[in-house]
């Protein structure tokens, strides 16, 4: 999401910053393509107009004019323009009160409301909490087997919903249920429809009415755009949302559903999803994700990735096994699952400063399969030739290629790496005292 956007914006500042001193007229000009950039990714046009009409207003004034660094200066506007467009700090959910909490999941079909409620359950329980998920969606039979599902494989309780009851007293029946397996959250999963409609609404205005529920998300679509702000202020004039869960953000998004919802709505976007696996769903950070349009990163969010995937007792055992050049294929196989827990390399290359801006980055697409071939490769390898990979004979490479799905050839390739890399090893180690920095570097690898 944002390329096209943050590609058009980074071209204006670069010609921007040709200027030695900058006037009204090339502000002027500068702000003009900045507008048309923002109704390309498909921005509301007032939002946008009123963005442009804020920047400008602070751009000509003394403290851009009089800066050594003016074209800088405006970027920094801009960049925290934008990230009071998008609601300026982020907003967590309200978990606060008697429990249980009770979270109500609004939406239209399609936009992933039930994948998304099986998402926050397993994002509440990392926090500590033990939610209960309910399927109150009886008009889509098919919604209550998926979210049971999703329970099965998060390991978290699932109501058992009725497909022909009601759907407010399945949710009121679901509070006693709580009660009884000590459950301190309830995730509502309620109907969706293809449109907006009077039955649906009113379904869901007598849920609100018995449960009272802390949090109303509606989760809706980003890559449908405008249509998922005029959603949300639909749906927030009849039930008055407390935010917004935006889905499919790691498409091709243009982004003017993030840009436009809290503008137009006054709702704010909570949460994000980010892919299709269940740890894919993350708290939404409006000045991040303005250093992101602009090219500028988000070394926060990665390290906040990196801080709640990679165990801390791991890494120093890793760092003392790479100290001693004792570093084997089991080893590498946990470094690879630790960093695909990061999720796509794409998305964390996107995190980077400047990442876009590199000669060929822009078109380089990671080879997920790559990686997963090559994990194959050594679960298929006994423990013993995981740590000597120097037994693996002409036999071995053949059984190992026939229990991975490759070839031989792709075996061998993977051992010839592996041994260059340790070669490797073995010569920053020799440099001791002098590098420890690179010893440093090379354990957080």
């Amino acid at each position: 999401m944002f390329d096209n956007l943050s590609d058009r914006l980074a071209e204006t500042f670069k010609r921007l910053k040709g200027h030695g001193k900058l006037s009204e007229a090339n502000i002027a000009d500068a702000l003009r393509e900045v507008r048309l950039a923002l109704l390309e990714a498909d921005v509301n046009y007032k939002v946008a107009k009123d963005f442009v009409a804020g920047v400008r207003e602070r751009a000509v004034g003394q403290e851009v004019m009089k800066s050594l660094t003016p074209a800088q200066q405006v970027i920094k506007i801009v960049r925290e323009e934008l990230s009071s467009l998008m609601g300026g700090q982020a907003e967590g959910l309200n978990l606060i009160g008697r429990p249980p909490q009770v979270l109500m999941m609004v939406g239209l079909q399609g936009a992933g409301k039930t994948t998304t409620a099986g998402k926050l359950a397993r994002m509440l329980a990392g926090m500590g909490k033990k939610p209960l998920l309910v399927p109150a969606d009886v008009q889509r039979p098919a919604a209550i087997e998926q979210l049971k599902k999703l329970g099965a494989q998060l390991g978290v309780p699932v109501h058992d919903s009725d497909p022909g009851g009601d759907p407010v007293d399945i949710c009121v029946r679901a509070l006693g249920t709580a009660s009884r397996l000590g459950c301190d959250a309830l995730i509502l999963d309620t109907a969706g429809r293809l449109h907006i409609d009077e039955p649906l609404m009113a379904q869901l205005e007598r849920i609100k009415q018995k449960l009272q529920p802390g949090e109303i998300l509606l989760v809706a679509d980003a890559m449908t755009g405008q249509d998922a702000v005029n959603v949300a202020e639909a749906f927030h004039q009849r039930l008055g949302l407390s935010g917004v869960v935006l889905t499919k953000v790691e498409g091709d998004a243009r982004g003017g559903a993030a840009l436009s919802i809290r503008a137009v709505t006054g709702v704010p976007i909570k949460l994000v999803g980010v892919g299709e696996k269940l740890d894919a769903l993350e708290p939404f950070h409006p000045d991040r994700m303005a250093g992101r349009i602009l090219g500028m990163g988000d070394v926060l969010s990665l390290v906040e990735k990196a801080a709640s995937a990679f165990e801390q007792e791991k890494a120093q055992a890793l760092a003392k096994k790479m100290a001693k050049n004792e570093f084997d294929l089991e080893d590498f196989r946990e470094q690879i699952r630790q960093i695909r827990k990061l999720g796509s390399l794409e998305s964390i290359l996107g995190m980077l400063p400047g990442a876009g801006k590199l000669k060929g980055m822009k078109d380089m697409q990671p080879d997920e399969k790559e990686i997963g071939r090559v994990e194959a490769i050594i679960s298929s390898m006994t423990p013993g030739e995981r740590a000597k990979p120097q037994i693996i004979d002409a036999s071995r490479r053949k059984r190992i290629a026939a229990g991975s799905g490759v070839t031989v050839a792709d075996v061998n390739r993977l051992l010839k790496n592996f041994t260059q890399a340790k070669k490797m090893m073995k010569q920053v180690s020799k440099l001791g005292g002098k590098r420890k920095g690179l010893k440093r570097l090379l354990a957080s690898m």
